[in-house]
């Protein structure tokens, strides 16, 4: 089961670690201390497989009744056992448990029919971030 984690923990850190390897990476991109600052507001998860942290995740408070998941990271070696799945139903739990009636997110190209297969959206044309294409996604509940 997920664990919500708190910002600036030794946990923290370790998603932070995990989000760097998997999303920017690869992109030649890292983060900087101000964007990790600024997510003191938001809700972090992780989760674990013993004692590994497998995948993470952050919603982001939007206005009242929306919240925006962000930065959602499965070991690239784990990737595909389902892991992202019910790491994202937590959330989605979580979420609505909070009087949230919708998630919005940004999901990579690749990432669409992962998130269409949970009951997301696509919303508008495909649009650059962080030097990939991505799709506005939405689930109302």
């Amino acid at each position: 089961m997920p664990d919500l984690i708190e910002h600036g923990s030794g946990e923290y850190e370790e998603t932070v670690a995990l989000r760097d390897e998997v999303l920017r990476k690869s992109l030649g991109l890292s983060y900087d201390p101000t964007e990790l600052a600024g997510e003191k507001e938001s809700f972090h998860f992780a989760l674990r497989d013993g004692v590994q942290l497998v995948a993470c995740l952050v919603l982001k408070p939007l206005d009242e009744g929306c919240i925006k998941m962000r930065q959602l990271a499965v070991r690239e070696n784990l990737q595909c056992k389902g892991f992202g799945r019910e790491l994202v139903n937590y959330a989605e739990s979580f979420a609505q448990g909070r009087g949230c009636e919708e998630i919005v997110l940004h999901a990579r190209e690749t990432a669409r029919g992962f998130y269409e297969k949970l009951g997301y959206d696509t919303e508008g044309d495909s649009f650059t971030e962080v030097g990939l294409p991505h799709l506005v996604m939405r689930k109302k509940f």
